[in-house]
């Protein structure tokens, strides 16, 4: 059976790598002063931080589900089988809607919730579309995405809390006092939960603090994965990508021993960079196959 992946904006893959791949990519809205934009269609990374740095309002917005409904649709009169891959359903409604609509296409369109965003769902997507090319079907597809969904973890620290205070995650008087403090906090995302992991003072604490959680995870918890060769390491960052370089320099030391080092350092995507600001850095692994 010939299976096609969909995913979006989300997964960090853009326009154009997902026309190389072959794979249907939904660009996710966002909107800045009330205006709504799409990462890649209308508008680049430099255009959306130079407005943010400006004081624009920016915003996320769900895409409309009658569009992706006629995607699925278009697809489908070409291949068997459609695999949707949304962001995790713990960070935004959007997989749940898409599942809702996926049942009126009788099993044929398989919505997937990988509990996943950003560089360990650009794996997750990869994943898909090697088993497909390999003739597995969506089902297959699914229980892979499924069963290794949790193996994945990525650290992030942020430059500034204004955008937590604004998504309504933190109170004002939380983000006045941490401001004041200069306190940049660490957050993590393990499956479908945005958690705080700590907060530090200093780019440099926040780094180590980073770098030494994901050595302990490869230690522990994916011990298995690094003895097997199937985990990933990969970076992501906010318009500083020079800051980042630096990161992957010091991390990449601390790989050394388990013979791993950061694979690929992608910008976010502006849809979460809403979220987050200019000035963030973040690792990530996951298990990925082989």
């Amino acid at each position: 059976m010939s299976v096609a992946i969909v995913t979006d904006s989300n997964s960090g893959i853009t326009q154009k790598e997902a026309d190389r791949l072959g794979i249907t990519l939904i660009p996710m809205p966002f909107l800045i002063d009330g205006e709504e934009y799409f990462e890649d269609i209308n508008l680049t990374q430099e255009q959306f931080y130079e407005k943010l740095l400006q004081g624009a309002d920016v915003s996320t917005s769900q895409p409309s589900i009658s569009n992706i409904v006629e995607i699925w649709r278009d697809l489908l009169t070409k291949y068997d089988e459609v695999v949707h891959i949304p962001m995790s359903s713990g960070l935004s409604a959007s997989c749940e809607t898409a599942t809702n609509f996926a049942k009126e296409f009788n099993g044929k369109v398989v919505v997937i919730d990988n509990k996943r965003i950003s560089i360990t769902m650009k794996q997750s997507v990869y994943d898909a579309l090697k088993m497909a090319k390999e003739g597995k079907n969506a089902s297959q597809i699914k229980e892979y995405l499924l069963k290794t969904s949790m193996n994945a973890s990525i650290y992030i620290m942020l430059s500034t809390l204004k955008y937590l205070k604004k998504g309504g995650r933190i109170t004002p008087a939380a983000a006045a006092i941490g401001t004041l403090l200069k306190i940049k906090p660490v957050l993590t995302i393990q499956g479908d939960k945005l958690d705080k992991f700590g907060q530090v003072i200093t780019i440099s604490q926040g780094k180590k603090k980073m770098i030494d959680q994901i050595v302990k995870e490869l230690e522990t918890r994916f011990s298995k994965q690094v003895k097997e060769g199937t985990i990933k390491i990969q970076m992501a960052y906010t318009l500083d990508i020079d800051k980042c370089n630096v990161f992957k320099q010091e991390a990449d030391e601390a790989l050394k021993k388990f013979n791993l080092k950061v694979e690929a350092i992608d910008p976010l995507s502006l849809s979460v960079s809403c979220h987050i600001g200019d000035g963030a850095i973040a690792i990530g692994c996951c298990e990925y196959l082989k």
